[in-house]
């Protein structure tokens, strides 16, 4: 088996998700990024193409989707499917914490949709070419933060502050992960949920805090790992906790934890589904 991976990063213009997409593309493999706008993308493909080593050189390409329209996300897996023979690895790195417009088109909070259903969506339309590779590997973004989900403010019944938006949609991701991998793994899919670090020195942690903790490098590292590394080739349905490691923040690399306990109860499990197919429903 070749040990050259496809491999698809969103939100990969900047932060951990561009900082990964150097690192896999200067290690060889294939990387695909996505981000909302164009020009900023067209700028960070040519900066992994010029550290891209191997035939990786020429498979550095990218999609422009915006994420707060979930229209704009099924169009974008429609590009990928038509592009793609087949994708080894799909890390759904897109988040959203902080932002002027709280409230997407459709009147729902934006992070719901570009940290939950979005991926929800994405992943759901690329499973065809997931199933094409011989052992893929799905990372979904977690967070320490997870908190369990008002389903009034899911639908876009009741307004939450950032801090409980981006928890809330963290946690309804990590319950779906869990999820998903059980319902995959028969088509040799795992699937692993990542909190990459608290605090990391990234753009999206300055505006929401103005500090941070750790380098950026530390998520973009173990989003590194879990993509391709051997040591992870038969997790799944699993959480890891790059937080955790004699309770030092700064610490090197985390270990496998414990979601949030609604991320293991079948019941919550299944209220979110219905709750998702619902509010999809409501908007196609």
């Amino acid at each position: 088996m070749s040990k050259t991976k496809t491999i698809l990063i969103t939100g990969s213009t900047d932060g951990i998700g561009k900082l990964a997409a150097l690192k896999l593309a200067e290690a060889g493999h294939q990387v695909y990024l996505h981000g909302r706008d164009a020009d900023k993308l067209a700028s960070v493909i040519a900066e992994v193409q010029a550290g891209a080593t191997g035939d990786a050189v020429d498979h550095i390409d990218g999609f422009v989707a915006d994420f707060s329209d979930l229209t704009d996300v099924l169009k974008m897996a429609t590009d990928v499917n038509e592009k793609l023979p087949k994708l080894d690895v799909l890390i759904n790195n897109a988040g959203i914490y902080t932002t002027a417009s709280a409230i997407t088109k459709d009147g729902l909070d934006v992070r719901f949709v570009v940290n939950y259903l979005a991926p929800y969506e994405l992943t759901n339309a690329l499973l065809p070419l997931l199933k094409q590779s011989n052992k893929a590997r799905i990372v979904n973004l977690s967070s320490a933060a997870q908190a369990p989900i008002s389903y009034k403010a899911f639908v876009g019944q009741e307004r939450l502050d950032d801090k409980a938006a981006y928890a809330q949609s963290k946690l309804a991701l990590t319950m779906w992960s869990m999820d998903l991998a059980d319902r995959v793994a028969s088509d040799g899919i795992n699937v692993i949920a990542v909190n990459p670090g608290s605090l990391l020195n990234t753009k999206m942690v300055d505006e929401a805090y103005g500090h941070h903790w750790s380098s950026a490098d530390k998520g973009a590292n173990i989003l590194t790992a879990l993509a391709v590394s051997d040591e992870f080739a038969d997790d799944t349905g699993k959480y890891f906790d790059n937080d955790i490691k004699d309770g030092a923040h700064g610490a090197a690399r985390g270990e496998f934890g414990q979601p949030h306990a609604d991320a293991l109860d079948k019941e919550a499990i299944a209220e979110l589904e219905s709750q998702t197919q619902q509010v999809l429903q409501s908007l196609y």
